[in-house]
């Protein structure tokens, strides 16, 4: 039921959060020359981060020339590859809820159903927690990337000491951590779901008559064993009655009970 009501909803709020993000910053360049200066240069970018595609222009403070400059960075791949395994788990979770509401007894007709179900819940908990690993490093770059500080580096007129170079405005990040915390979450809740699609399949269901099938022969092994009818029992030496009753030294020994008083009377 968990998966039902929070595997779609982790999902959306995954790739919804990475890949609807766009953030901007702002900084300023104060020349030696005002006239030179520009106090308003904003930069923005989006998903998929592929920073080195973003140009803007800052002033050079030398005359009203000014040079054309890129970010620093390509980090789609781990973004992309993010968003697109939130999206197929987004699809299969919906297509699983359906199954289990409307097709229930259909997916118990036969292992199959329950056996695929746990190869993919597998597979995709994998994929939650590599995807979610990639990602969290892709945006630890891009937040290097895309520091207003780490930017004026890359402007010539910010390397004059004559110059002011000041960040005006940071990008606001919180989505993008909200997406990795989402990605994460959505390690757990898949991973979590295994061993209850494992219990629907039938490796669970044949380990348990194994199971069940063990703990019925070992009475038995004690019950047949040498301490129920062991030599302590009727059949054993111990117990057996006339064990020393019929033996012929002791029990037939009577010699000495009956011959000594009839050779005292024959004597007298």
């Amino acid at each position: 039921m968990c998966m039902v009501i929070f595997a779609p909803l982790f999902a959306i709020f995954a790739f919804a959060t990475c890949g609807g993000y766009s953030g901007e910053l702002r900084l300023s360049v104060d020349c030696a020359n005002k006239s030179e200066s520009d106090l308003s240069i904003d930069i923005a970018f989006a998903y998929p981060f592929r920073l080195h595609q973003v140009n803007f222009e800052a002033p050079t403070c030398e005359g009203k020339r000014r040079e054309t400059l890129a970010l620093i960075g390509d980090f789609s791949s781990s973004a992309e590859f993010f968003v697109t395994i939130a999206v197929f788990a987004f699809l299969y979770s919906l297509a699983a809820t359906v199954v289990y509401i409307f097709f229930q007894n259909k997916y118990r007709e036969n292992n199959r159903g329950p056996l695929i179900d746990f190869i993919v819940t597998v597979v995709f908990s994998f994929l939650w927690l590599v995807s979610s690993s990639a990602w969290a490093k892709g945006l630890s770059d891009v937040k290097v990337a895309t520091d207003p500080d780490e930017v004026l580096l890359l402007m010539s007129a910010c390397k004059q000491q004559s110059n002011k170079c000041l960040p005006v405005r940071s990008p606001v990040m919180s989505s993008l951590n909200t997406s990795v915390v989402f990605g994460y979450l959505n390690f757990i809740l898949w991973a979590g779901n295994i061993w209850f699609v494992f219990k629907e399949t039938g490796w669970h269901s044949s380990g348990q008559r194994h199971a069940a099938d063990t703990m019925e022969k070992q009475p038995g092994g004690y019950n047949q064993g040498g301490y129920n009818q062991d030599s302590y029992g009727p059949a054993g030496g111990y117990n057996q009655p006339g064990s020393y009753g019929q033996v012929g030294e002791y029990g037939q020994s009577q010699s000495y009970g009956q011959s000594g008083p009839t050779s005292f009377a024959n004597q007298i």
